[in-house]
This record gives C-alpha cells, structure tokens and sequence, in this order.
C-alpha cells in the first residue's frame, strides 16, 4: 500500500507539475484507481517514446537517402535543385507529397502502383460499405416511422384507457355511495321492525287483525264469493216461476242450509285466525 501510494504520489507530480496537487480522499479504492492510471500513463507514455525514436530513426534514413539521391543526380546526371525550372519542382514535390501521402519508401512506379491499387481498394470497400449502411438507415427509418406510429397509437390508446378507467371509477365510487346509503337504509327499517315488532309483542296484539293475516282473510272472502255465484245461478231459473209454496218451501231451506254451511265455513276460518 505504501509503495502504491509513492507512485501515485510521483505520477501525480510529475502529471501536474508546477501545479499544486488536488486534494483527494486516500482510501484503498482511490489509491487501486490511481495507481492502474499511473501504470496505464507510463506504459502509454513508453509506447510514444518507442514510436517517437522510431519517427526519428525513419527520419534520419530518409534525410540519409535524400542525401544519397542527391548525390547521385548531382554526379551522374549533374542536375542539382537550383538547375531545376519552376515546374520540374513543383512535380517533384507533388511527386513527394503523393509518396508521403501513400506510404511509400520510394517515388518509382513499382512502389506507386500496389500503394494506388491498395488505396482504389480501400475506396471500393468504404464505397460498398457506405452503401451497406444507407440500406441500413433507409431500413432502420422505416422502423422508426412504425414505432413511432405505434407509439403514437399506443399513447392514444393510454389516454382513452385512462379516461375510461377514471369514468368507470368514478360510477364505482358513485354505486359505493349508493350501495352504503341502501345499507345503512335497510338496517334502519330492520331495526324499525325489529323494535315495532317488539312493541307489538309487549302489548299482546292479537295476530289475526296483522296486515298479513286480514290480506289472507280477504283472500279467503273472494274465493267463498266466487263459491256462491254457482249457487245464485242455480237459483237463477226458478226466480221466474209462479209462486208454488210448497216448492218455494222446499228449495228456501235448501238454499237456508247451505248459506248456512258456508256462514259456519266462514266463520269457523275467522275463528281459526
């Protein structure tokens, strides 16, 4: 731990330089954390120091082959820079900075022509791809233009659910209010009738005159009534015949007994109630 923290220490130091060093919590997380950037610094910094000798190592060959063509077109060709006209140097530096461009070692057509091939190449593959892509896109935009429709679809349907579910939620609430009134509207008269009930079994009421029982008793009266009309339609056909009274006798009591036995009928039901 302490050998982690001399090194963020020294990283940190020579990171800011002249600059104070911020502060900083020192716990095992802060310090592990600190210590692979200082690593993941130095090997990042050794990296660009190799290529940066290397850099210089290709620089001093080129300035070394420059020197050496030079030397042979002033000796075999006895041309130097200064013999050159205006356009014979501006080729040469095209000519240059197309090497330079390319990558080549050299300026001859041997190392210019594979260098151009690789670079059509590259072209045709970046041109295949980029058509690759704007398939994707047009793809990928239709897509989109059905997500957002049915998102939009979606949305609405929410809302509409949303409105529908607060409607129906209001008439439940409204059926709740409705259904506790007929509660608390129906205890009250069950405990009415309980208590009148009550009154009227502490008072000895007799059951026979109750509604229930004079509803019965009326009902019973109807039926006898509709018993007696077959009986006045018998005696119908003799209310025109002459006055016979030994006949007229006869069917009087007859007609007597049995007025007779419905008045017992009668009464012996509303003496049973």
């Amino acid at each position: 731990m302490c050998e982690k923290i001399k090194k963020v220490n020294s990283w940190l130091g020579t990171v800011f330089g002249d600059q104070a060093v911020p502060q900083f919590e020192v716990n095992t997380r802060t310090v592990d954390i600190l210590y692979q950037l200082a690593q993941s610094s130095e090997a990042r910094c050794s990296d660009t120091a190799l290529l940066i000798e290397d850099l210089k190592q290709k620089a001093s060959e080129y300035q070394a082959e420059g020197a050496h063509l030079q030397d042979v077109l002033l000796q075999g060709a006895g041309l130097s820079c200064a013999s050159l006209s205006k356009s014979a140097t501006d080729y040469l530096s095209s000519l240059v900075d197309n090497a330079m461009v390319l990558g080549v070692r050299d300026t001859s057509l041997c190392s210019f022509m594979p260098a151009v091939n690789n670079l059509t190449n590259e072209l045709l593959e970046a041109e295949k791809s980029n058509r690759r892509l704007e398939r994707d896109l047009r793809a990928l935009r239709k897509r989109l233009g059905a997500t957002l429709v049915l998102r939009s679809n979606l949305q609405e349907d929410k809302n509409k659910t949303v409105k529908s579910q607060s409607v129906e939620s209001a008439k439940a609430e409204e059926r709740l209010l409705s259904m506790g009134f007929v509660t608390r509207k129906t205890k009250e008269f069950s405990n009415t009738r309980e208590r009148a009930e009550a009154q009227l079994v502490s008072r000895n009421m007799d059951k026979s005159i109750t509604h229930q029982a004079i509803v019965q008793l009326s009902q019973e009266v109807t039926a006898l009534k509709q018993e007696i009309i077959p009986l006045k339609k018998k005696l119908e056909p003799y209310m025109d015949l002459s006055p016979s009274p030994s006949l007229a006798l006869v069917k009087i009591e007859e007609a007597k007994r049995e007025l007779a036995a419905i008045d017992s009928q009668f009464e012996m039901n509303v003496d049973f109630k």
